[in-house]
């Protein structure tokens, strides 16, 4: 009988991790039409800043109300380091913040919820038409 307990609290936990994570990786831009290779292949990543701040700065209740984003990640900013936009075939552009979690919270909690420091990843690829 307790074994059965361990198992579905095991199974529980995955379950719960496994949606959490997957919720954190978001496509900014993805072509579902794939064209042949015919150029150039152009790809990168960076670590970039995602935090938000309150738009009522009071703190405990800072808590429940929206908050904004400081920085505004845009897929056109990183698709152009591959060159012009309308030689650009199978674009993909994806954030990745599986890192705001333990950091969101080392922020969110000290701050009464003013601030959320979040650290995440944008990663793009295309393929550059000749």
């Amino acid at each position: 009988m307790r074994q059965k307990k361990v198992l579905r609290g095991c199974a529980s936990v995955l379950s719960i991790t496994s949606l959490l994570l997957a919720g954190c990786v978001k496509d900014l831009v993805k072509d579902d039409v794939k064209y042949p290779q015919t150029g150039a292949h152009c790809s990168g990543s960076e670590g970039v800043d995602d935090s938000a701040i309150a738009v009522l700065p009071v703190p405990v209740v800072a808590f429940v109300v929206p908050h904004v984003n400081l920085h505004d990640i845009k897929a056109d900013d990183y698709l152009r380091r591959c060159g012009d936009s309308t030689k650009l075939i199978n674009r993909r552009v994806t954030v990745n913040r599986i890192g705001c979690i333990p950091a969101g919270l080392i922020s969110y909690i000290p701050t009464l919820g003013i601030f959320q420091w979040c650290p995440a990843r944008v990663s793009w690829e295309a393929d550059v038409k000749n």
